[in-house]
């Protein structure tokens, strides 16, 4: 076997383990997410503006956008069967949780440390992601 070939057998090998972990499909699951959710209420906004207050697309969007995430955190990151509705609903206990947590983190770097908006999304974002994949791992998707 050349040496080119053993390099991408080995990078494939790597490959299919960092995508076994679930911690690493979770983010790309979530970045999956975020780009559809993005895209969700971009696209209705133009599609509703003239119809329907932003709050209003602002609500539907993020509707949709966590039935999705939901969709997909259950199908591709936790595998779990059946209890649809119960992790459906514990889902919106974690989103609504974190975005009081994203909320809170974001006033508090900006407003008590003065850090930077950019910054301070960032690390709220951060933080947020982490916390979130605790609460689904342990409440959302137990399996208890």
């Amino acid at each position: 076997m050349a040496p080119w070939q053993n390099c991408i057998s080995s990078l494939g090998r790597m490959l299919m383990r960092l995508l076994a972990k679930r911690e690493f499909t979770y983010l790309l699951v979530g970045g999956f997410n975020s780009i559809v959710g993005y895209s969700i209420v971009v696209g209705l906004y133009y599609i509703l503006r003239s119809r329907l207050d932003i709050l209003a697309i602002g609500a539907i969007g993020n509707i949709l956008a966590i039935s999705i995430s939901f969709l997909t955190y259950k199908t591709f990151v936790f595998k779990t069967d059946g209890r649809w509705l119960l992790e459906y609903l514990r889902s919106y206990l974690v989103y609504g949780f974190a975005a009081l947590m994203n909320i809170l983190l974001l006033w508090l770097f900006v407003e008590k440390f003065s850090f930077n908006v950019w910054l301070a999304q960032g690390m709220s974002m951060l933080l947020t992601v982490v916390l979130s994949y605790i609460a689904h791992s342990r409440f959302t998707f137990s399996r208890r």
